[in-house]
């Protein structure tokens, strides 16, 4: 997998416009990760990204569950 970044203008929720070429081998599918640097991504927005996110799936083999409510402290911020 080749890897590239470029800037980008959304100008519709159809169309997007590289700020810069890309190069003439590239063709087929790709894919877009977007970024928006106009708007602050909200904790939502990010809990379900990270949720969705393929690269986390090995959290989800029951191997992965390690500990308990029962282990630990309760954490209580210096109050």
């Amino acid at each position: 997998m080749r890897t590239f970044e470029t800037s980008a203008v959304v100008e519709d929720r159809n169309n997007i416009h590289l700020d810069h070429p890309i190069e003439k081998s590239i063709s087929g599918k790709v894919h877009v990760i977007i970024v928006s640097e106009d708007n602050e991504i909200t904790e939502d927005e990010w809990m379900l990204s990270a949720a969705n996110n393929p690269a986390f799936d090995f959290l989800k083999d029951p191997k992965e569950d390690i500990y308990s409510l029962q282990d630990g402290k309760p954490w209580n911020n210096g109050n």
